[in-house]
């Protein structure tokens, strides 16, 4: 059996979701497709779902702010309601703690020159507003279980404050808001439909075919895969010409209680590089606890993103756990893990490519795990733009294309996240960006 559409999405995460959406909106017809049983159940599903605006790159910081606006008007943004329920958008600030770890002044210079609110916070005023924290300065980070751990503070902390951060409370249900917009829209979702050949004709990309045989022509592919991209990437042959490397890596986020004053309405999202993790509030009167890749830790990067191994372990439990107990003494550690194991997909600067190909007619979002769940109502504008752009001729990787936000008025430069670029030397090197 064939099908014929104008576009293929591949991946009905948050992101392909969103690319799916704004190419019908384009008058595409469009074709989104999954291989798992439910939109959003794959990277997605295990995002911590935090909207932040502090990433060290001008183009990172610019698409985050005007993503936001999205996020805080969803319904309007959608254009309809979804009858499965609505993602909320819970604002509750986020406080980034000062570390040599982080581009602070660098930071804010981008937030002063594009307009994003923030307070600066000495560490006199950091205790006053959040007492249940620990001010103390204890990095750089070093393992649990190294003596050291333990040492006292050997100074205080500084940090600030953007007050309009926050988190999505359900990021598996802002996927299906967004798939179920890109339907109302007119596009088709096919789950437990895998891919297992990109088609070629003419020199350029025709489409796929699905496990079931089924082939989708289409003259627009987009690979929004996550984890598996460069398994679809070799299938479609492409890759040659890319500078960044991608890899699938394995990752946990744990579930704690909130200690007396720094839960919901009492906290802010925490970003901590001092000791390498982060913290947001979270419903129920709990926290989630996530690493930032310190130095020190190991990072298990999967041949495979098939093989990981779903299970929370104590290490990382009790690694992130500990971390988190030391920035907050008030915080109960449970006796038993319980969190969950997403697989990331990761570029060598942890900064996204949203690009065409040297296939023509197959484009890529990817590299996006960890840290673009915030930008993903945007990156389906800047895709669609990009398609576009590239269909009706321009040379994007000569003059790339330029996406102007329609509520902050600051231009997204897609140059940015282009493929063929030297690893961004701003960059964090990390899940921040």
């Amino acid at each position: 059996m064939t099908e014929r559409y104008d576009a293929v999405v591949i991946g009905a995460g948050v992101i392909g979701s969103g690319i799916a959406l704004e190419l019908a909106r384009g008058g595409r017809s469009v074709c989104l497709v999954d291989r798992s049983g439910a939109v959003g159940s794959g990277s997605t599903s295990a995002s911590s779902a935090i909207v932040r605006f502090h990433y060290s790159t001008r183009d990172g910081v610019a698409a985050a702010w005007e993503s936001a606006r999205r996020w805080l008007d969803w319904e309007a943004y959608l254009g309809i309601r979804d009858p499965a329920g609505m993602a909320c958008f819970v604002r509750t600030g986020a406080l980034v703690l000062d570390s040599p770890g982080l581009p602070t002044a660098q930071t804010l210079a981008l937030f002063d020159a594009l307009g994003v609110p923030y307070e600066r916070l000495d560490s006199a005023q950091l205790a006053a507003r959040f007492p249940a924290l620990d001010t103390g300065s204890y990095g750089p980070p070093v393992p649990v279980t190294d003596e050291r751990f333990f040492d006292g503070a050997h100074g205080t902390l500084t940090g600030y404050l953007t007050p309009d951060a926050g988190y999505l409370d359900d990021p598996a249900l802002a996927a299906q808001n967004l798939a179920h917009a890109a339907v109302a829209q007119g596009a088709v979702l096919r789950l437990r439909s895998g891919v297992v050949a990109v088609q070629r004709t003419a020199g350029r990309v025709a489409g796929v075919t699905l496990t079931d045989g089924t082939a989708l022509d289409a003259p627009v592919v987009v690979n929004a895969a996550g984890p598996w991209s460069s398994r679809l990437n070799a299938m479609a042959g492409v890759g040659s010409d890319f500078t960044m490397s991608l890899r699938p890596l394995r990752q946990e986020v744990h579930s704690v209680p909130a200690p007396s004053g720094f839960g919901l309405g009492s906290g802010a999202f925490l970003t901590d590089p001092d000791l390498g993790v982060y913290l947001r509030p979270h419903a129920g009167g709990t926290l989630i606890v996530g690493g930032m890749e310190p130095a020190c830790d190991p990072l298990t990067w999967l041949d495979d993103p098939d093989d990981v191994d779903g299970h929370v372990t104590a290490e990382v439990w009790e690694a992130q756990t500990l971390r988190a107990a030391r920035r907050l003494p008030g915080l109960p550690v449970p006796p038993r893990p319980r969190g969950v194991v997403g697989v990331y997909d990761v570029t060598d600067d942890w900064i996204p490519v949203y690009d065409r190909t040297e296939l023509p007619g197959y484009y890529v979002a990817i590299g996006t795990s960890g840290n673009q769940f915030k930008n993903a109502p945007l990156v389906g504008e800047l895709m669609a733009r990009l398609v576009d752009a590239v269909e009706s001729g321009h040379d994007h990787d000569a003059d790339p294309v330029q996406v102007i936000g329609r509520w902050s008025g600051l231009a997204v430069d897609l140059g940015h996240y282009s493929r063929l670029r030297a690893a961004h030397a701003d960059s964090s090197h990390t899940v921040m960006g």
